[in-house]
C-alpha cells in the first residue's frame, strides 16, 4: 500500500464510496472551502439533460483542465467510465465505506425527498418514483448491487493510491476536524 500523506497537506482530494448515500457530496462540499479548492461533482458532469450520459472522451476532455489545477475536491464513482483519471491525480483518496445501516436510510430519505419535492438535480434532471424503484438505472438497486462488489474489489484496486478508508460517521467527522485544524 502507498504511504498516505497527512490529510492536512492534501490539495487534491478524490472522494469515492461503496454506495450512493454514503455522503460523498456532503463531505466534498465541507472539505473544499477548508482547503480553498473548487468542489467538482462528477454526477453533474456525467448526467446531461434528460439523463443523457456524457460520452467518455468528452468527459475526460472536460476533466483534464480540472485535474491539472493545483487544488480540487472531486466526488464520484465513475472509475468504470474514466478509469483512474481522478484517483491517480489525487493527493489523497477518501473512500467512504460506511455500513449499509448508515447509508441505506440516508439514501432512502434523500431519494424520497427528491421525488416528493421534484428537486432539480444536475442539468435540470429530476428523480422519479418509477426511476428510483424500477430498472437497471434505479439508484436504490444500483446502490445495493454495487456495495458488496466494491467492498470486495476496492482494497486491492485502490491500494496503489494514497487511500484513507473511512468506515464510520465518527471517522468522517475526525477527518474533517483534522483538515480544519491545518
Amino acid at each position: 500500500m502507498v504511504e498516505v500523506p497527512d490529510v492536512r497537506d492534501a490539495r487534491r482530494i478524490a472522494i469515492l464510496s461503496t454506495a450512493s448515500g454514503c455522503g460523498k457530496t456532503t463531505l466534498a462540499k465541507r472539505l473544499a472551502p477548508l482547503i480553498d479548492a473548487p468542489f467538482i461533482e462528477l454526477d453533474a458532469m456525467v448526467h446531461g439533460p434528460q439523463w443523457r450520459e456524457t460520452p467518455t472522451d468528452e468527459l475526460l476532455a472536460r476533466l483534464e483542465p480540472i485535474l491539472a489545477a493545483e487544488r480540487w475536491v472531486i466526488d464520484g464513482n465513475y472509475r468504470g467510465k474514466i478509469g483512474d483519471a481522478v484517483v491517480s491525480r489525487a493527493d489523497v483518496v477518501l473512500w467512504l465505506d460506511l455500513s449499509i445501516r448508515v447509508w441505506l436510510p440516508r439514501l432512502v430519505r434523500r431519494t424520497a425527498r427528491r421525488v416528493v419535492t421534484r428537486e432539480p438535480l444536475w442539468n435540470g434532471n429530476r428523480e422519479t418514483l418509477r426511476g428510483v424503484l424500477l430498472g437497471a438505472d434505479s439508484v436504490l438497486v444500483h446502490a445495493l448491487r454495487t456495495h458488496r462488489s466494491r467492498r470486495a474489489k476496492w482494497p486491492a484496486e485502490l491500494a496503489r493510491f494514497p487511500l484513507v478508508r473511512l468506515r464510520t460517521p465518527r471517522e468522517v467527522e475526525a477527518l474533517v476536524a483534522r483538515i480544519a485544524s491545518r
